[in-house]
């Protein structure tokens, strides 16, 4: 069973940048779509990107296109999320997850695997 672990999660001012991991352990990244989620307490989790497994097709949510840039690197099982342009809106705790085929959705229910997540935090 894979085991998924974000990092990158930090403070920093709107207008800035930062770029999220997600490593796996247990193994290996290559079988699974992958997708970025993100939730504020008290909201329900949402969709922020998706990834196909070869990483040649992705998918944004509205509020984070032209902004954020999801990738993947299969030989290190890692899969990443730069975000730039940050602004106060995309403070939250972001999730990596994974779910067997090739391509996946913004649907939560539909992904078998969830790391424990990384705040991000961008002040005004």
């Amino acid at each position: 069973q894979v085991q998924l672990v974000e990092s990158g999660g930090g403070l920093v001012q709107a207008g800035g940048s930062l770029k999220l991991s997600c490593t796996a352990s247990g193994g290996t990244l290559s079988p699974y779509a992958m997708g970025w989620f993100r939730q504020v307490p008290g909201k329900e989790r949402e969709f922020v990107a998706i990834i196909s497994r070869s990483g040649a097709s992705t998918g944004y949510a509205d509020s984070v296109k032209g902004r954020f840039s999801v990738s993947r690197d299969n030989a290190k099982n890692t899969m990443f999320l730069q975000m730039n342009s940050l602004k106060p809106e995309d403070t939250a705790g972001y999730y990596c997850a994974a779910r067997p085929g090739y391509y996946g959705d913004g649907n939560i229910s539909n992904y078998n695997y969830w790391g424990q997540g990384t705040q991000v935090t961008v002040s005004s």
